[in-house]
């Protein structure tokens, strides 16, 4: 059970300047020291955990980020579910098949599904985040908005230590808290992470079975079907009703068969509900989508993210890419095309950084600064028709 904290008035209003920020802080870790105490949590773990910490003030620049940029769906799949990765999934899904084979036959879970989340939520354990986690859960319990729901998660970080799961060195991740090959969070690793290797840890930072282990039962927890599909592509008919539309507007098969909605691959409807989502709008791709997708959509609640989960899936298995066009005439990349307009940038005089595919302020700026000089919309995106410019010598 996840521990709540009183609201300590007057400790936790966040400081005017650094100096100040780190005095309150002082008292704000003494007061959250106490209740975590009082939780279960020994003395001697807080106390070894905190020792000499100071606040990293950047984690509320990320709490409080408003993004310039809206990233369309299309950019959105195009950089998770590209070549790259699906090659990548592949070589894990051998590499780790014995782990994936306990996971999938104790929790029902597709492996398929399992790699894929694992290459979303850190592309195999490349991108597992680096900032200490009590560092940042403490200075969000004590500074910025949602601070009970990171008081949760910075006790549930020290029941993890007190218990010796993973060690405390290596226990980094996101700016909000999120750690491990699939990014849980601390409550959620409390609740649902599991020991698949048998070594009496549940270690999904060091042990990878460990973490595939946990995302399946997490899966499963959430409500997954096993031996079912988590949806697929259809065509839809001329003049279909689009009011019908909606991932939640779940209705038999059946009825969108005669609906006249038909799968995009040819094969015959099965059986169960599902309800028809169109991220896009009605002139871009359309899928039916199951409870499995709902399951996966619980892992995090973005109908984009679960789409690309799923869709990564049926990459693995072997399928092809989504067939109907993006309702877009200026395509997304993949990250290695993001990484060569990454570099042409850096080439013109733009300074942008390393290429990594990671489209951060400075490329948006340096592209926005670009299709200004070549007369193009100005929108900072990594798209087709810059990297096409780009090519050109422009």
């Amino acid at each position: 059970m996840i521990l709540r904290i009183a609201t300590f008035a007057g400790l936790l209003i966040a400081a005017a300047t650094p100096a100040a920020a780190q005095a309150d802080f002082g008292g704000c870790l003494s007061a959250l020291r106490s209740t975590i105490v009082q939780g279960g949590v020994s003395a001697a773990t807080f106390d070894a955990a905190t020792r000499g910490l100071q606040p990293d003030m950047k984690v509320l620049d990320f709490l409080n980020d408003q993004p310039e940029f809206k990233t369309p769906i299309w950019d959105y799949l195009a950089a998770l579910v590209d070549e790259e990765r699906v090659a990548d999934g592949k070589a894990m899904l051998r590499q780790w098949s014995q782990a994936l084979a306990t996971a999938e036959s104790r929790y029902g879970v597709d492996r398929h599904v399992i790699v894929a989340v694992w290459g979303v939520e850190s592309d195999f354990g490349k991108a597992i985040g680096k900032r200490p986690l009590v560092q940042s859960l403490a200075t969000l319990s004590c500074y910025g908005r949602r601070q009970g729901y990171f008081r949760g998660e910075l006790a549930s970080t020290m029941k993890i230590l007190d218990r010796g799961d993973v060690a405390p060195e290596h226990l980094t991740g996101s700016w909000a808290g999120a750690f491990g090959h699939t990014q849980f969070m601390p409550s959620t690793f409390l609740r649902l992470a599991v020991d698949l290797d048998g070594d009496g840890r549940r270690d999904v930072v060091d042990s990878i079975p460990d973490a595939l282990g946990s995302t399946a039962n997490f899966l499963n927890k959430a409500g997954w079907v096993s031996g079912g599909t988590w949806g697929f592509e259809v065509k839809l008919p001329p003049g279909f009703n689009t009011g019908l539309a909606g991932r939640t507007k779940k209705r038999p098969m059946a009825d969108w068969e005669r609906l006249g909605v038909r799968r995009i691959d040819g094969r015959g409807m099965p059986g169960g509900s599902a309800g028809l989502m169109m991220p896009a709008g009605p002139n871009g791709p359309a899928f039916l989508v199951t409870k499995n997708f709902e399951a996966i959509y619980g892992y995090n609640a973005a109908e984009s993210y679960a789409l690309a989960i799923a869709h990564l899936s049926d990459r693995l298995k072997g399928g092809g890419p989504i067939v109907t066009p993006w309702p877009t005439n200026d395509r997304g990349l993949s990250r290695a095309e993001r990484r060569e307009v990454q570099a042409m940038l850096n080439r013109k005089g733009y300074d942008v950084g390393q290429p990594d595919g990671a489209i951060g302020t400075k490329t948006r700026q340096a592209i926005a600064d670009f299709q200004v000089r070549n007369g193009m919309d100005r929108n900072g995106r990594a798209s087709g028709s810059v990297l096409d410019a780009l090519r050109a010598g422009r």
